[in-house]
């Protein structure tokens, strides 16, 4: 089966993602396409082709699922949902022998039972299915060949192919993880937002003095070398007909063989550092499995006391970070170490470590004439006036539930802190 020339697509993303988002989409798609790229909340809407939905899942970064519509109407009870598959022409996607699954989301939907109206999509699909072939197709909750997903609105619903499968922060190198190990569509995001490319003129030299298992300098070393993120994993589109024979087939091979021969070694350096020994050596592990590892200079101890990288002459550094907090770990390092009235260890909630965090980056930052560029993941809006520094920008972001903010410091000489009384909220 060949797609239509022009299909309507949903390239979902975290909430605040979608400008980043609609930016990195007009960086690599077609220049006709660019032109019908739009931020919708929740992701990107355009018009694109079968080669477009296999570029978004090889080489977006913030995205995290690509949907192509199939249909969508009025509904009032589930009959009518019923009617709406049949509408759809499912042998055009799958077979007998393929598998599928049915997921739904609704937003003020006037139904009692989100899984009784994906059983009636399912349901519509089989038996339209048997009265062609005699068959019916099989479900998987896994790893279905054909992932479906119904919208539910408050008066219309619309039926989506989703092309990627498992979402696209996945991307097949992660395996060791640390206690709340961040997404690697978040830390892209980071980066995105950071303006950070991998070049000396587009953010410098990377650091990471709180790295866990390793994403955030992963990620920026895959930017660094041009390496799709999508190379070492698969996608649901592989098994599903439109794309799995004849010319799809062929030029979804000739797309991933052009992302491979373009990989290049990285202009900047990239540094990540742990507190913890075990979480430097997962992330090191992880960057092998990633391709990165030669690229990236691994380190243990305290984020207080490492001295800055040496850097190239002229050439400025970042310092990108998502330090442990509240609802995820408790910070870690001898900041965050306290006794009680027994004499035990106990951790604290960081009180100490961000003001002394601030202080080291004041001393130890400081003394490159290019200069360094700091930027931190918080939850906790106050955090410029905790570390006694003002922030150039702060950029909304979430973390998976958790509010957050990506805070910009700018690291010079002499006092940053602000002036007594001066408002911290946004």
């Amino acid at each position: 089966m060949s797609l239509p020339n022009k299909l309507s697509l949903f390239v979902s993303c975290p909430g605040g993602v979608e400008p980043l988002l609609e930016e990195e989409l007009k960086r690599f798609l077609p220049p006709g396409v660019r032109s019908k790229v739009q931020a919708l909340r929740g992701g990107c809407g355009l018009l694109g082709s079968a080669e477009d939905v296999m570029r978004i899942n090889l080489e977006s970064r913030l995205a995290q699922r690509v949907l192509v519509e199939l249909i969508e109407g009025p509904y009032r009870h589930e009959d009518d949902l019923y009617a709406l598959a049949r509408r759809v022409d499912w042998r055009d996607w799958l077979t007998p022998r393929h598998t599928l699954r049915v997921d739904t989301t609704a937003q003020r939907s006037p139904l009692k039972s989100l899984n009784f109206a994906a059983l009636r999509i399912k349901d519509a699909v089989c038996d339209q299915v048997r009265e062609h072939t005699g068959e019916r197709p099989s479900v998987d909750t896994q790893r279905p060949d054909l992932p479906i997903v119904l919208h539910l609105g408050p008066e219309r619903a619309a039926l989506y192919v989703d092309t990627s499968g498992e979402p696209l922060f996945k991307r097949g190198w992660r395996i060791d993880k640390g206690d709340a190990p961040l997404k690697e569509t978040l830390a892209a995001a980071m980066l995105a937002a950071a303006g950070w490319r991998g070049t000396a003129e587009q953010g410098g030299a990377l650091h990471d003095p709180c790295c866990g298992s390793g994403t955030i300098p992963i990620e920026a070393a895959l930017i660094a070398c041009d390496a799709a993120p999508g190379l070492q994993r698969r996608f649901a589109f592989e098994h599903q007909l439109p794309f799995a024979t004849g010319p799809m087939k062929a030029a979804w091979g000739e797309m991933a063989q052009a992302a491979r021969a373009r990989i290049h070694p990285p202009a900047v350096p990239i540094f990540a550092s742990d507190v913890a020994f075990r979480m430097v050596d997962f992330a090191r592990r992880n960057a092998e499995r990633a391709g990165v590892a030669q690229y990236i200079q691994f380190n243990g101890g305290d984020a207080l006391e490492r001295p800055a990288p040496t850097l190239p002459e002229g050439m400025p550094g970042s310092i990108v970070m998502n330090p442990p907090y509240g609802e995820r770990i408790e910070v870690r390092g001898k900041a965050a170490m306290t006794r009680d009235a027994g004499g035990s260890e106990q951790r604290d909630a960081g009180d100490d470590f961000f003001p002394r965090l601030a202080a080291h980056w004041k001393r130890q930052y400081t003394q490159n004439p290019a200069g360094w560029t700091a930027w931190m993941l918080s939850p906790d809006m106050k955090l410029p006036g905790r570390m006694r520094l003002k922030e150039s920008r702060r950029v909304p972001m979430w973390n998976g539930p958790i509010e957050c903010r990506l805070f910009r410091f700018d690291l010079v000489k002499g006092s940053a802190r602000k002036p007594a009384g001066e408002d911290d909220a946004a």
